[in-house]
């Protein structure tokens, strides 16, 4: 499970996706998020996965690896799933005491599992074809107007870089802990929730330590090459708006209007 997590992992590939300016992959995950949230029926949905699967198809990440990151999530996914069936009042289709399922609880259910779906890979596909260090020059370039009226955009980029970067390294770490107290004798695998829960507080104290110790390690590597924030700081490549980036915005705006032509006609 913990190895199926590929949220803040990067995944190296030479397609036109990884080559894209990183602020507009960051505007048009932001723009498709908007979008799932304005589609109101499923043929809005088809339309969104039709077009994430042409990303997909594009960026030649592979599609096992996409979907590997949705196992951590599919607890919430279910329940997400069955709280909309058993709560959304309608036509009763099965009751069974105070619990029943409806039409429109089916309708709500699948509405909302397919959006959480789309949601996350959209999502991942961002960290996925984009490196670290670009996606923090990106953030803070975008919020860089904020800088005017004293917002630290340096900082809050290098805050979010740095906390993406260390999900896949604390992963590692919590793997590496799991195992040692496996050999030692320790179960996260029999029992109920409850024991599967108790047996993981053994995990916690070492994993909280590891992280501390690669925060000292972080910020020790840190100050030992001068960093002082970003006043001054210049960098080794520069992002420039091209060709390719400017037909991914046209790109991007003619997909929005046709997501809100399919709101208002159909």
């Amino acid at each position: 499970m913990i190895r199926d997590i590929t949220l803040g992992q990067y995944y190296p590939s030479e397609s036109i996706i990884h080559r894209l300016d990183p602020r507009i992959k960051i505007i048009a995950t932001i723009m498709f998020i908007a979008e799932l949230f304005i589609v109101d029926d499923f043929i809005g949905f088809a339309i969104c996965a039709s077009a994430l699967a042409v990303i997909v198809g594009i960026s030649k990440v592979p599609l096992a690896f996409i979907m590997r990151g949705l196992k951590p999530i599919l607890l919430i996914i279910i329940f997400t799933f069955c709280l909309n069936i058993f709560m959304v009042d309608g036509k009763v289709i099965w009751q069974w005491g105070f619990l029943k399922i409806t039409v429109e609880g089916l309708y709500t259910a699948a509405f909302m599992g397919l959006r959480l779906i789309l949601l996350i890979i959209g999502s991942s596909l961002l960290t996925l074809t984009t490196k670290p260090i670009s996606l923090t020059d990106a953030i803070e370039r975008l919020l860089s107007p904020l800088s005017h009226v004293g917002v630290p955009t340096h900082e809050i980029a290098m805050m979010m870089s740095i906390a993406l970067r260390f999900i896949p390294t604390l992963l590692e770490e919590t793997d590496k802990i799991m195992k040692a107290q496996q050999a030692r004798g320790a179960d996260f695998e029999s029992g109920n929730i409850l024991s599967r829960a108790k047996s993981l507080i053994p995990i916690l104290v070492p994993l909280f330590v590891s992280a501390f110790r690669i925060a000292q390690d972080l910020a020790m590597a840190m100050e030992a090459r001068c960093y002082r924030g970003g006043k001054g700081r210049t960098r080794m490549h520069e992002m420039q708006f091209n060709g390719r980036d400017a037909a991914a915005m046209v790109g991007l705006a003619a997909f929005l209007a046709v997501i809100i032509l399919e709101r208002i006609f159909l």
